[in-house]
């Protein structure tokens, strides 16, 4: 297992190596110019320069790329051209209300998801399953602002029992803050439903099919024992793969639902570090980002090998 776990940090980090200089190397092909964006499009050519040169905008970009990857390496993500601000702190306030939200729809769609996909498989080929698998097709088809703009216009304005706005007054306790979060919440809700709810349905009619599924029920355990003891085990192991992979996208990938709902999440604070030419913010945000997903990635693999022992066996063995 040591093994194993050490071998996906390793790829990992090479993995995280290059997005680093995907990253940084990409923000430059960006069009603009840092100094300029700060100052203005009144500002002359000579106060452009000078303040490129104190950013350091105007180094080669490898003596860049080498003082931004030292200072990450020293804990240091810079400080933002346009907020005068450490990035790490911007990042990290971002970062926690990016997780309340996730926590909120991970909560939500993970047990719904489930016990639909293995409900719609106890049925399979019945209205149910068709109801299921066609309504979560659909759903995951949809786009999550077309989604949202939905439940706003249900919920938001035509019932108005929920706020349009995902921001909250300043002092709203914790539990109160939940009702912001309720429709952000149900449109990541409507996209992720139906990929899980597939892939457990599809797991689970797997299972059923298998020889020790029907060996235990010719020995006369009842179905729901055959389901609970044999079944869901087996069922469910792609499907844990999918759900550990989803939450690195519910916490770094909600740039549509951020800017729908005005909420200031780790997604809002990349679109405008994007807006503002701010390369220092932009570079270590997706950075973040990147690490956020291989760790999620990790996580995946990890719960795998832990529930399928053939797994780390194999990977061991190479």
């Amino acid at each position: 297992m040591f093994r194993f776990i050490l071998r996906r940090l390793g790829l990992g980090l090479i993995t995280l190596w290059v997005l680093s200089l995907l990253i940084f190397f990409g923000t430059h092909i960006l069009p603009g110019n840092p100094g300029r964006a700060m100052l203005g499009p009144f500002a002359s050519p000579e106060a452009v320069a000078a303040l490129n040169h104190q950013l350091g905008t105007d180094e080669p970009l490898l003596t860049q790329y080498t003082t931004w990857v030292g200072d990450i390496l020293h804990g240091d993500l810079g400080t933002s051209y346009a907020f005068k601000q450490p990035v790490g702190e911007l990042i990290m306030r971002a970062l926690e209300n990016s997780l309340k939200l996730a926590v909120l729809a991970f909560i939500i769609v993970v047990p719904l998801s489930i016990l639909g996909g293995v409900f719609a498989a106890l049925h399979v080929g019945r209205a149910v399953d068709r109801t299921i698998s066609i309504g979560g097709l659909s759903a995951a088809s949809m786009p999550e602002f077309v989604g949202g703009i939905v439940l706003i216009l249900v919920f938001a304005l035509w019932l108005n029992v929920l706020p349009v706005s995902a921001r909250w007054p300043p002092g709203t306790p914790p539990l109160e803050q939940i009702k912001y979060l309720i429709l952000p919440a149900f449109s990541l809700v409507l996209v992720l439903f139906g990929y899980i709810a597939r892939m457990a349905r599809a797991g689970t009619v797997t299972a059923l099919d298998s020889d020790y599924a029907r060996t235990a029920t010719l020995k006369g355990l009842p179905r729901r024992t055959v389901v609970r003891r044999h079944v869901l085990r087996n069922a469910l192991l792609p499907t844990i793969t999918v759900i550990a992979t989803q939450l690195g996208y519910l916490i770094g990938g909600l740039v549509v639902v951020e800017q729908l709902f005005n909420y200031n999440g780790i997604g809002t604070l990349l679109v405008n570090a994007a807006r503002n030419r701010d390369y220092v913010q932009l570079q270590s945000t997706v950075l973040v980002i990147g690490v956020i997903y291989l760790i999620a990635t990790l996580v995946a693999d990890i719960l795998y090998s832990v529930l399928n022992p053939r797994i780390r066996y194999g990977g061991a063995a190479e």
